[in-house]
């Protein structure tokens, strides 16, 4: 009996005294580790925004050379509906996912995913920041990449509405046929959108290991949209933000046309953004630059505007939806990786 308050204390402290040795020699051999690796990674983001200036340099002269003779209060009216686009996304990937997410942190996530998304194609960067912000906030990757299906989905379905009200109520300068790319371009966008799906469906039955993992994304992208459809406080900003989304870039289109002058109607100004930007949204490209850049201008000429006109009105497009935001994204991108957020 005399030996059992003897024995109760020894017990705590041998094991306080074999814990101490394990602990203490791991601790400070991942702090020096993990922070360089973090600065390093923070850094990135910034570097690849000075390559990318320095390719593209030209572009951001010209453009705001052009600028300086535009309205001022109409480019901040553009700069205002770009910021609002931000705000529109953050609403989508809301609605998109069942979890609660903390506000602040989802838009600052959209801020930088924006700055992603014009160093990647196909929205990949975009998507992969949402993906790590997600998972850092506890979303299991499943939930996570079935949210990014359901966020594309909506943003391609929510823009055919739209068009067809432009189309019926907008007076067009010539028929929407058109809009759309001919022979071989538009050959090769039915044919995207008819591999991609088979692909996906194809690929899991021939590679077993891509099975299980093919078939647990497919069962949580059903249930999450079928329990979101069923609550108000997702699907509406899923929906109404995905509606948004277009409209407010094509604000920003019009915006800068009615700062240098161009002879065309605010409705048509926003209908030659979104036929072009869905005529030319098939083809993969870095924030989709390129193609619908190309696409606006003949949009544009083909309403009746002067080439240069609609020239200068896409790169200031580009320099407010892109080349303005990119710095504070990229420095929003870096603060997020070094806070590790993302």
């Amino acid at each position: 009996m005399s030996l059992l308050p003897l024995d109760g204390p020894a017990a705590p402290h041998a094991h306080a005294d074999d814990r101490r040795p394990r602990t203490s020699p791991t601790a400070p051999e991942r702090r020096p580790l993990a922070a360089p690796v973090r600065r390093a990674l923070s850094l990135c983001p910034l570097l690849l925004l000075g390559i990318w200036a320095a390719i593209d340099w030209h572009a951001v002269r010209d453009g705001t050379a052009r600028l300086a003779t535009a309205d001022p209060w109409w480019l901040l009216a553009g700069l205002v509906f770009t910021g609002l686009g931000w705000v529109a996304a953050a609403c989508v990937r809301q609605g998109a996912i069942p979890d609660r997410l903390p506000k602040g942190l989802l838009l600052a996530s959209q801020v930088a995913a924006g700055a992603a998304n014009h160093l990647l194609p196909a929205s990949i960067g975009a998507h992969a920041v949402t993906v790590r912000f997600l998972q850092r906030q506890g979303v299991p990757l499943p939930r996570a990449t079935a949210s990014i299906a359901l966020y594309s989905l909506v943003r391609a379905l929510a823009k055919t509405p739209l068009l067809l009200v432009f189309v019926l109520a907008t007076p067009t300068a010539m028929p929407p046929a058109e809009l759309l790319p001919e022979g071989r371009t538009l050959l090769l966008a039915v044919a995207g959108l008819l591999l991609v799906p088979a692909a996906a469906a194809v690929l899991p039955a021939l590679i077993r290991p891509l099975r299980r993992p093919a078939l647990d994304f497919v069962r949580t992208a059903l249930t999450d949209a079928r329990h979101l459809h069923t609550r108000p406080s997702r699907f509406l900003p899923l929906w109404c933000g995905a509606a948004a989304a277009p409209l407010l870039q094509a604000c920003v289109v019009a915006s800068v046309g009615t700062a240098l002058g161009v002879p065309l109607s605010w409705p048509q100004l926003v209908f030659a953004f979104l036929a072009a930007s869905t005529a030319a949204g098939a083809v993969p490209a870095p924030g989709g630059m390129g193609p619908i850049d190309a696409a606006l201008i003949l949009t544009l000429a083909g309403y009746g505007a002067p080439l240069s006109l609609a020239t200068a009105t896409v790169i200031g497009y580009r320099v407010l939806t892109v080349w303005l935001p990119l710095l504070p994204g990229m420095l929003v991108l870096s603060a997020l990786v070094q806070r590790r957020v993302l």
